[in-house]
């Protein structure tokens, strides 16, 4: 069985609800649509936290969001095929895979296009307290080409899109926090993505980021909620 869910942040609390509930094995994928949470410190805080979460009975197939560190850059991190994509691991911790944006992945008798990254609306407020902010986290021209190619291969048809941010024009402005000038923030990402979407024939597209829970047309935000994957 495959079920999503939203961002973490490192808090895996809802798993070990679900897991007392539900009873999944290692056989069933839990879809996390970015910042799991699980590479932002670099050291041995996030192996703590990866302890804590792949002694649940389930394989996280993380999407990449925007408060952590790309797996492809930490050299611990190795690369396997999983459905039909590549994704990244630890050895040390075999169930929690990172998906690679651009990448098709058949998952729930699905086939799923992954693009994750976002801009940090606090990023300013991270700098200035030196807490963890990543240049990279938005997806790059060479992601976003990659990510055109996969889709233009398939004339522009998928069953599902998997993201960490939405597509323009499907904003919830409803959760922008107050304190943030919305003119000083990076939406490139999101515009992007907005002509993806006007382009795409799909059946759904599901993402994070915005830590709230609403269904808009084909569009479906998740953060704390939990799902069967394409129910």
């Amino acid at each position: 069985m495959v079920y999503i869910t939203g961002d973490t942040h490192s808090d895996f609390s809802r798993f070990y609800k679900f897991s007392n509930k539900v009873k999944p094995t290692k056989t069933d994928v839990m879809i996390i649509l970015g910042d799991a949470g699980l590479n932002y410190y670099g050291n041995r805080l996030d192996a703590l936290r990866k302890s804590e979460a792949a002694v649940l009975p389930m394989t996280f197939f993380c999407i990449h969001g925007n408060h952590e560190m790309r797996p492809e850059h930490i050299a611990s991190y190795k690369t396997k095929r999983f459905h039909g994509g590549t994704v990244w691991y630890e050895p040390d911790f075999p169930n929690l895979l990172f998906a690679r944006d651009g990448d098709v992945y058949r998952l729930g008798g699905h086939d799923c296009i992954v693009i994750g990254g976002a801009y940090s609306v606090d990023k300013f407020y991270r700098l200035q307290n030196g807490w963890q902010w990543f240049e990279d986290e938005q997806p790059s021209e060479a992601i976003k080409a990659r990510v055109e190619n996969a889709l233009a291969k398939r004339d522009f048809k998928i069953d599902v899109v998997l993201s960490h941010t939405c597509p323009i024009q499907y904003e919830p402005t409803e959760v922008f926090l107050p304190s943030i000038d919305q003119s000083t923030v990076d939406k490139s990402t999101e515009q992007w993505l907005g002509s993806i979407e006007q382009r795409l024939d799909y059946k759904a597209w599901y993402c994070g980021h915005y830590h709230t829970a609403k269904k808009i047309d084909k569009l479906r935000f998740m953060f704390e909620d939990i799902d069967v994957f394409g129910a």
